[in-house]
């Protein structure tokens, strides 16, 4: 399943969740779901995210284990799905949301609770769904700048043929220049 439906399919779990054991599991959910877009894009993606994957992937991994709780142990994760990232942009966006609604549904497990080894394994969590978060925001502006370079590329390479009068055709060769 690609990473942007394993994200949706993550986000409306997280939204009917029903307690603290669902929330636990959901969040566990996220976390390595974001270990395994992580090391896909490390291995896969473009040049410009792969330090940054590699460290998603190992956060993910990290933060994977903390919620001891039954309903994390026992749940099969949804990310063993993933079989790639189509559009690494949209995935992205979509795991920071989801990893976002993970920080907010944890923070309201641990105001709840009075479990004090629950209270800390949240802490934990939201610390981890936070850092997830801010590399998942560095990959994001990663994409950004290489899209401004290349728009910028090209705008250079359409004002130098324009300056020496040249007029690219539809099969971008030079139109009027001789042929072989």
């Amino acid at each position: 399943m690609d990473a942007e439906r394993l994200v949706g399919v993550g986000r409306r779990a997280l939204a009917q969740s029903r307690g603290t054991p669902d929330i636990i599991a959901e969040a566990w959910q996220a976390q390595v779901l974001a270990q395994a877009i992580g090391s896909r894009l490390a291995v896969d993606g473009p040049k410009e995210l792969r330090a940054e994957a590699r460290g998603l992937s190992e956060i993910g991994g990290r933060s994977g284990g903390p919620l001891e709780h039954p309903a994390a142990r026992a749940s099969v994760a949804r990310a063993v799905q993933l079989t790639g990232v189509g559009e690494p942009r949209a995935a992205l966006t979509g795991l920071g949301a989801l990893l976002g609604e993970v920080g907010m549904a944890l923070v309201g497990v641990a105001c709840e609770t009075d479990e004090q080894g629950l209270y800390w394994q949240c802490m934990e969590a939201i610390d981890a769904a936070d850092e997830s978060l801010d590399r998942v925001h560095g990959m994001l502006r990663r994409l950004d700048e290489r899209d401004r370079e290349r728009r910028q590329d090209m705008e250079r390479e359409g004002e130098r043929d324009h300056r020496y009068g040249t007029v690219r055709g539809p099969a971008g060769s030079a139109a009027g220049s001789p042929g072989p």
